[in-house]
């Protein structure tokens, strides 16, 4: 039988072990050769480097240094990370070389490095003893060589397509905008009864106040008082026709691809809790004299969850997503800073609302009982904090 160079098959060993046991996705780094990117940010270590080429000298390690502090400030700056663990297997680096690196430094790096001559180098370093400590009975095999080359390569090519099914369940064209359009039927028949009842003037129809304040309008002195509907009321509620199709307009953009994402039943809880946590962080900061409505906190939150899709994602989908919602945000909270009478504070808490909200619920395939679990703690904190803070402060 042929033989395979022992390299090749620990390199695949750990490939096979990194993917289909820790769940770890192949990224696609350009300009880089002979090396394997794995990425899985639910690790203590997110990123997983495999290098097989030749390290001779104190030159050539300083310079794959450098090359990762290039491509993780690429990465750092694209995901919103502020820091990130790298784990790197050198599989070809000389014997001889010494590493000229303080000990302490060494212990406190974030880019952590494993020199391996043998397999038993892997399973005897600390770090992995510690994270990865199943990773020697996953990779021991009663195949050998060709055999054993073949049985890898196919279980791990199995495991991406199984992720490439997933992949194209996420994004089956679904084209279904029906919630959105109740939402933004619900919002255009009460402004139309509102104007019906309150006389409102043409062109703008600029309603009143008081009005407002009848069907539901966000004051802080009536939601301390026992209004609390109002947290939710005033989000169908808008001041003039402008106002109204701005919003509508909005919620028609991204509606159906929250919907698209996520699914109608988490779409509509996305957008109900943003609409109350927008509520919530205006009445904190504006006081009893708040008086609010509009949509544009709840939108925000679709913001937020589009945005957290995007960096769930971004191994399918790529970082543009993430770079084109942040610009939409900066400029409509630019716009809310530049106009009077926009509460930013409200847009602020629908977006973290919406964060949070996607963060339990999970996006598109992505079920864990552990971030479920974990996102419920953190809604349970935000959501408590907010009362606390509006209502008890």
């Amino acid at each position: 039988m042929k033989k395979v160079k022992s390299q090749d098959i620990l390199s695949m060993k750990l490939m096979h072990y990194f993917i289909c046991n820790k769940n770890y996705k192949p990224i696609i780094v350009n300009g880089v050769e002979n090396e394997i990117w794995l990425e899985n940010d639910n690790e203590n270590y997110r990123i997983i480097r495999i290098v097989l080429n030749k390290i001779i000298n104190m030159e050539q390690y300083e310079l794959d240094l450098l090359k990762i502090d290039n491509i993780l400030s690429q990465v750092k700056r694209k995901t919103l990370s502020i820091s990130i663990k790298v784990l790197t297997f050198y599989l070809n680096m000389d014997e001889d070389l010494v590493i000229e690196t303080d000990e302490e430094s060494k212990e406190e790096s974030k880019y952590k490095y494993i020199r391996v001559y043998k397999e038993k180098d892997i399973y005897d370093n600390e770090d992995i003893k510690k994270y990865y400590s199943d990773i020697e009975s996953n990779m021991t095999y009663e195949e050998k060589d060709l055999e054993l080359f073949v049985k890898l390569v196919s279980e791990v090519s199995d495991n991406n397509f199984k992720e490439s099914e997933k992949s194209a369940k996420m994004f089956k064209n679904k084209n279904d905008k029906l919630l959105t359009f109740i939402l933004i039927g619900i919002n255009v028949t009460l402004f139309i009864i509102m104007c019906i009842l309150g006389h409102a003037s043409f062109p703008l129809l600029r309603l009143s106040d008081s009005i407002l304040k009848n069907f539901g309008a966000n004051a802080g002195i009536l939601v301390k008082g026992g209004d609390y509907y109002r947290l939710i009321a005033s989000t169908f509620l808008h001041v003039d026709i402008i106002h109204l199709l701005c919003n509508m307009y909005s919620l028609f953009v991204l509606g159906p691809t929250v919907d698209y994402f996520y699914g109608k039943l988490k779409f509509i809880l996305i957008y109900l809790y943003s609409a109350i946590t927008a509520s919530l962080v205006a009445l904190i900061f504006h006081g009893d004299n708040v008086f609010i409505v509009g949509a544009s906190g709840a939108i925000f939150g679709l913001l937020g969850a589009l945005l957290y899709f995007g960096y769930t994602y971004r191994g399918y989908i790529g970082n543009k997503m993430i770079g084109s919602l942040l610009s939409v945000i900066v400029i409509n909270l630019a716009i809310g800073f530049a106009i009077p009478g926009i509460s930013n504070y409200a847009h602020l808490g629908g977006l973290i609302g919406g964060l949070a909200i996607s963060y339990m619920l999970g996006a598109g395939v992505e079920n864990k009982k552990s971030s479920r679990i974990s996102g419920a703690v953190i809604l349970a904190l935000l959501t408590g904090f907010l009362v606390f803070m509006a209502f008890f402060r």
